[in-house]
């Protein structure tokens, strides 16, 4: 089978991406696909770990290891809410919702940085930042059009879009296409109850 692009995310419930689609109906409609490419909202997570090309005869050590930390770890919520751009406002590339995240999550995400790189996935230099990508500037925009995105981005408040329950942990599989990339999901953890939960 040779190399699979894959990573380890977080994914959302439908009532959840359905609110991030409707709140930022807005900005879509105000900025258009010709300067953003929007991110179909089935596609809408939050990536803890890239791994890059991954051999496929390596998926069973990353099951067993997604299993593992997953089993280690207990559920938890997460707050959605807000808007902004990497990796400036000036120079937006990136457009995100906001997630207000517990100490949970930064747990869950230095584990698995962790147990990935004991299996030989390069460690990520950047600190970790939560954030739902919903859009990319294309590569194509003019500098004069950067800033119809960032007033776009200033005009258009987000407030509290809602609160997911996190409770499982997906290894995904990436496939680039021409008009976006298309994702599969190989294999699934569950995260522990938290004590008191039967």
């Amino acid at each position: 089978m040779g190399l699979l692009r894959t990573f380890i995310a977080i994914e959302f419930p439908q009532p959840i991406r359905d609110a991030i689609e409707k709140q930022t109906a807005r900005l879509r409609q105000t900025l258009g696909s010709d300067l953003v490419r929007w991110i179909p909202s089935q596609n809408m997570h939050l990536t803890l770990k890239f791994l890059g090309d991954t051999a496929s005869s390596h998926v069973e050590f990353l099951k067993q290891m997604l299993t593992r930390e997953a089993d280690s770890h207990p559920q938890f919520d997460l707050q959605i809410g807000g808007l902004g751009s990497y990796p400036t406002p000036k120079r937006p590339r990136i457009l995100w919702v906001g997630l207000h995240a517990p100490a949970e999550l930064s747990a869950l995400q230095k584990s698995i940085e962790a147990s990935a790189s004991r299996l030989g996935y390069e460690q990520d230099g950047n600190p970790f930042s939560p954030h739902l990508t919903i859009g990319r500037v294309r590569q194509n925009v003019s500098p004069a059009d950067l800033p119809k995105v960032r007033s776009a981005i200033d005009n258009i408040q987000l407030g509290n879009i809602g609160t997911a329950r996190v409770d499982s942990v997906h290894l995904i599989k990436s496939d680039l296409q021409p008009n976006g990339s298309i994702y599969t999901k190989l294999f699934s953890a569950s995260l522990s109850k938290t004590r008191g939960e039967n």
